[in-house]
């Protein structure tokens, strides 16, 4: 994937192109801006995948920064070629007009996945302005991961410092989401990395505790967004990320697959 810098970017009129954009934080960064376009590519789908980010920012956060229209974000996306492009200072109003977005994600800050009172009036009002920006667009919710249980994360405590009870509390949290908001795609890939802790990868899905492995734990992530979005099953897609073993492809691979089908169960993978 080649990065390059920009300011301004031509609206791209491409048909059968797939338009993915996600407002969020590191972790959508970890889950898309690698992977997702190389697991469709490999599919014969074009995609466009950008990516809104502020760090750990929560949906109360972005919730202020579409109230005051805030040039607050770093913006990098990938178009169909491959290439990734960087903007600073975007506002969601900018990037929401910038395409015609077939799918928008929204998700809440790691240290509050699983504290459902922190999603609430934010998450409604946020899928609502999207739909006024983006009519077409489908909304995606993306479900993320639990902390590594040796995770030094402050936002831990709240969880017991315990990855089960953080893991059970983002589930919950995510069928809550589902209740309430008029939400059209859930992408779990908290489950996913979940059920990979349950293979020989062990509790090591994360580099720092929190954020995921730069290889197989990114590719996760981006297996589920695949097959959450496509409704392919991706057991089997060619392609692999440099540094992946067969044997960490797999597993990502039908972790990803396991959590699309049962998105609030645990399933081992060998």
């Amino acid at each position: 994937m080649t990065f390059l810098l920009a300011w301004a970017f031509p609206k791209v009129h491409a048909e059968n192109t797939v338009k993915i954009l996600a407002i969020g934080n590191s972790f959508s960064e970890d889950a898309i801006e690698q992977n997702l376009h190389e697991l469709a590519d490999a599919e014969d789908i074009q995609t466009i995948v950008a990516n809104l980010y502020i760090p750990g920012c929560s949906l109360e956060r972005h919730m202020q920064c579409v109230k005051g229209d805030l040039k607050a974000y770093r913006y990098r996306k990938t178009g169909i070629d491959g290439k990734m492009v960087e903007t600073p200072n975007k506002q969601v109003s900018e990037a929401l007009s910038e395409e015609d977005w077939d799918y928008v994600s929204v998700q809440q800050a790691s240290h509050f996945s699983g504290v459902y009172y922190t999603y609430q009036p934010y998450l409604n009002e946020l899928i609502a302005y999207v739909k006024q920006k983006a009519p077409k667009a489908k909304i995606i919710f993306h479900q993320t991961w639990a902390y590594a249980q040796t995770s030094n994360h402050d936002g831990f405590r709240k969880y017991g410092n315990s990855q089960a009870t953080m893991f059970s509390s983002i589930l919950g949290a995510a069928k809550q989401a589902l209740k309430d908001a008029p939400i059209d795609i859930l992408v779990p890939a908290g489950t996913a990395i979940q059920n990979a802790r349950t293979s020989s990868l062990g509790d090591n899905l994360n580099r720092d505790g929190y954020h995921l492995q730069l290889v197989y734990g990114r590719y996760t992530a981006a297996c589920t967004w695949f097959e959450a979005i496509f409704k392919k099953s991706v057991v089997g897609n060619s392609y692999a990320p440099e540094g992946i073993t067969q044997q960490q492809k797999s597993i990502a691979q039908k972790a990803a697959h396991a959590a699309v089908k049962h998105p609030f169960v645990i399933t081992q993978i060998k």
